[in-house]
């Protein structure tokens, strides 16, 4: 329930009490026009970058296998969480935009944190992929079937569905009669439960158990996996294929970092250093966003030669037509 503001907050500021007021810059809002400019390239290379890997792994018939179908999961999820947060970034840094609905805010919530959890399931799944791949290979096409890929899809969907609702409707329910001022230029729920003039401790046991389900566990569980990846390299027969084996990896190992790094640093953060610079708290949110949404597009071009075949066959057809 939304209670009505104080006089004091009436007269201290004019926006609707409905409403949250997104920040960008601190310290630089001058100069909001002139960083939208590298904001709007990373948002561009996002979303150009994940439609051609989907485009490419959609057209060409020799990556309908299950290590692509899993990469194609994971550039809809990065397209997802690019265009989750693109309005409300853009519009606050071309326009000074700062307010947000409850409602679209609570809506942005839930898709931005159900992407990202969604970004970390589908990287959980695609070292079991990898590990099936070079521990299993005589028996990889008979494990991953289209429809075993198609459930582990569904599975992902309605592990992200079932974790972030009930955060949303925990923090739905509470009173925000403090100032509705966010630190970000998008609502995330670590930003937002510091708005909160209640009692807190059931959300704040719940985001720990989803801290230890997805934050702890998925990486556990993809070092798991490379450890017995690495187990069995270890025991083939030449250094050739042990390379080859490790090559296969490096995309992944690579899209993991990107994600799990970041992340950990914003859990960090807002933490252990809630006292810090409004600077340092933006620069570590902006790279959790929009790190992995640019970067996995440019790791798997340059990393893996089918895709590479694929973007240049896809743009020879393009200048031939």
């Amino acid at each position: 329930m939304l209670y009505p503001p104080s006089m004091s907050e009436i007269t201290n500021t004019t926006h609707d009490p409905f409403y949250f007021i997104l920040t960008g810059i601190p310290g630089f809002e001058a100069f909001h026009l002139w960083i939208s400019i590298p904001f709007f390239c990373l948002y561009i290379i996002s979303i150009m970058g994940n439609t051609t890997i989907l485009t490419v792994i959609r057209t060409e018939p020799s990556l309908h296998q299950p290590m692509y179908f899993f990469l194609s999961m994971l550039a809809l999820t990065d397209l997802g969480l690019t265009l989750t947060t693109l309005p409300t970034v853009m519009q606050l840094l071309w326009f000074n935009i700062q307010e947000i609905s409850f409602e679209a805010c609570f809506a942005q919530f839930f898709f931005l944190h159900g992407f990202s959890f969604m970004e970390s399931s589908v990287l959980l799944a695609m070292s079991f992929d990898r590990y099936v791949a070079i521990c299993r290979p005589l028996h990889y096409a008979s494990i991953l079937t289209n429809g075993v890929i198609g459930r582990i899809g569904l599975a992902i969907i309605c592990r992200c569905v079932l974790a972030v609702l009930p955060s949303l409707f925990l923090l739905k329910r509470l009173p925000f009669c403090h100032s509705h001022l966010l630190s970000h230029s998008y609502c995330l729920h670590q930003d937002m439960i510091h708005l909160v003039c209640a009692d807190i401790r059931i959300n704040s046991w719940y985001g720990f158990a989803l801290v230890l389900l997805i934050i702890v566990l998925d990486p556990l569980l993809i070092i798991l996996s490379y450890a017995l990846i690495l187990k069995s390299i270890l025991n083939t027969a030449t250094w050739t294929e042990r390379l080859r084996a490790l090559n296969n990896c490096v995309s992944h190992m690579l899209a993991v970092l990107v994600l799990y790094v970041p992340m950990v640093g914003v859990s960090m953060t807002h933490r252990f250093a809630k006292h810090a610079s409004p600077l340092v708290h933006v620069f570590m949110a902006n790279i959790y966003l929009l790190a992995p949404p640019v970067m996995n597009p440019i790791i798997y071009s340059a990393k893996t030669k089918q895709i590479r075949q694929g973007i240049t066959r896809l743009l020879l057809q393009r200048k031939a037509h």
